[in-house]
This record gives structure tokens, sequence and C-alpha cells, in this order.
């Protein structure tokens, strides 16, 4: 069993952020499980701009209001606490917060930990 508070991750290197949002990685590939699970927070005012080409992302907004943009084709979907989006085919996004968003975000293939979008806004694929 693995039990985490909140309060286990901020400050650590399960931690990671930029100035639009911060990552707390509750469950990692190191834990075997066969995915990752991150607290994620999406400051308010920010537009980000993601692409998971490596990875399937589940995500279950859990606080605040915000867009969500499917570049390929420009639809636009609101985001509230209680809504769920799944980036299926590995979209890109672009994701637009009116006020601060907290997400509960689940990844396939699981992250390391470690990583950090690069400049195409894509995660790379790590394995250890």
């Amino acid at each position: 069993m693995i039990v985490k508070s909140l309060e286990d991750l901020i400050g650590t290197e399960d931690e990671t952020y930029d100035e639009n949002w911060s990552s707390r990685r509750f469950i990692l590939k190191k834990d075997g499980v066969g995915f990752s699970m991150n607290d994620t927070i999406i400051k308010a005012g920010t537009e980000n701009y993601f692409w998971y080409k490596n990875h399937i992302e589940a995500v279950y907004c859990i606080e605040g209001e915000g867009t969500i943009e499917k570049v390929e084709n420009g639809d636009v979907y609101d985001i509230k606490a209680g809504t769920m989006y799944l980036l299926d085919e590995n979209d890109k996004h672009i994701l637009r917060a009116k006020t601060q968003m907290r997400m509960v975000c689940v990844f396939n293939p699981p992250l390391v930990g470690r990583e950090t979008h690069n400049e195409e806004g894509y995660y790379p694929l790590l394995t250890e």
C-alpha cells in the first residue's frame, strides 16, 4: 500500500513547476502500477500550450474554471470543477485558466517524475 499526502510532496523533487503551473506527483513509474497521477495547479489568467505526444492524459478538474481548445480544429470546451477531459488522441491543446485551476492528472505511460515540457509542449518519454 502507498499512502502520501500533499504535504509530503510540496518542496521536494516530486513537485515540478514553472511560472504558469505546478505539478505535485503522487504516483510515478517507480511505484510500478502502470500509470502516474499528479495534483496540478494552473495559475489564474494563464494560457498554456501542451502536447503529450508520448502520453495519454486524463484530467479531472476539482477547482476553478477555464477552457481547453483543441488546436487541430479550434473546438473550445468549458472546464470547471467536476469536468473531466481525456486527451486520447495525443491532442495538441491550449488550456486557459480564468481562475486558478486544480486538476488531478493521470498519465499512461507513467511519468518518472523529472519531466518538464520541452519547446514543443510535450514531455519526453523517460524510462528512468
